[in-house]
């Protein structure tokens, strides 16, 4: 059997956290039947809450959570007491979500969360029952109709782009071939005047666009775009090459990113190859992921320079942590 994803084992948490908190000292194996999971990965999702808090991360501001006799309880950080102020748009999406947990195996409709939920959705106007429509993208639909007519019209396109992967913005012409819409993102799929190849544009990161006066011919072949976004990525044998070393929680790297290869490790545990085209996006990855990643074939201290580089700028600005002026 497989072991759980981290997506996995984070839709068990929410439907487990709120149902031990509710109901005083279950014992381990009350949970362990009710949700459907063995002791040694109750005891290891658990450990997790004990991460979970707000600066400044004291006391009253972790997850507390207490196993002995048998018998497990969970007390709530002191901020879930505060009343929250939410926007439509925050209200709207937690009750999309928590209704999503609500159906995992086990979850309890007559918690807290489900009553929550069923006065979040009065003050929004829903019925228990009713449908919520998810707008997954955030592409502005003025830009989506200008890529549109540029398609149709074959106009070549003057684009300023933010690119995640090299961390840097830069303004080229492109040809617009087509526009996708993979796991509710539109990308657009063009010929780069400035690399002199095929590209494909995420249009949440598109600063601006104009159409030219000039035209372009359309290639008599393409190729053809599959629907798994991680294609979009094409590594070149130039690139450089990674193996890291992927704890349980950081299994959504090998999920998430093209990749060579990947080997289980045992335990969760996996090993995994991938290409980097740019310095600037290895960083990023290795800082989200933190201690639960670690780099056995390339630059062992990329993780490092690029935090001592955050630590840097977050010194010279002590108001982003928080700090005195």
């Amino acid at each position: 059997m497989r072991p759980p994803t981290a997506g996995e084992r984070l839709g068990r948490l929410l439907a487990i956290v709120p149902w031990i908190a509710a109901h005083e000292g279950p014992t381990v194996a009350e949970v362990c039947s009710r949700f459907d999971i063995t002791e040694k990965d109750l005891t290891a999702d658990l450990n997790l809450l004990f991460l979970c808090g707000v600066y400044p991360f004291t006391p009253d501001v972790l997850i507390d959570v207490t196993i002995a006799g048998g018998r497990v309880w969970i007390t709530m950080a002191d901020y879930f007491r505060r009343p929250l102020k939410l926007t439509s748009r925050e209200a709207l999406a937690l009750v999309a979500v928590g209704r999503f947990y609500l159906r995992m195996p086990g979850a309890d409709a007559n918690v807290a969360l489900a009553s929550a939920l069923a006065k979040l959705a009065r003050a929004l106007g829903l019925g228990n029952d009713e449908a919520v429509d998810i707008e997954l993208d955030s592409t502005p639909p003025d830009l989506l109709a200008r890529l549109r007519e540029a398609v149709a019209r074959r106009s070549k396109v003057d684009l300023t782009y933010y690119s995640f992967g090299r961390d840097a913005t830069t303004r080229r012409v492109v040809h617009p071939w087509k526009l996708l819409n993979v796991a509710g993102y539109w990308y657009l799929s063009a010929w780069c005047e400035t690399a002199q190849a095929e590209r494909v544009f995420r249009l949440d990161r598109i600063l601006e666009a104009a159409q030219t006066s000039e035209t372009f011919e359309f290639p008599a072949s393409s190729p053809a775009r599959p629907v798994n976004p991680a294609v979009f990525f094409n590594p070149a044998d130039t690139d450089t090459s990674w193996v890291l070393e992927l704890e349980p929680e950081a299994r959504w790297i090998a999920e998430r990113y093209p990749n060579e290869e990947v080997v289980d490790l045992g335990e969760g545990r996996l090993r995994v190859r991938l290409r980097a085209a740019e310095r600037a996006w290895i960083e990023r990855l290795l800082l989200r992921a933190g201690a639960s990643v670690a780099v056995i074939e390339g630059d062992t201290d990329v993780a490092s320079d690029a935090a001592r580089r955050v630590l840097r700028r977050y010194k010279r600005n002590p108001r982003a942590t928080g700090g005195d002026k």
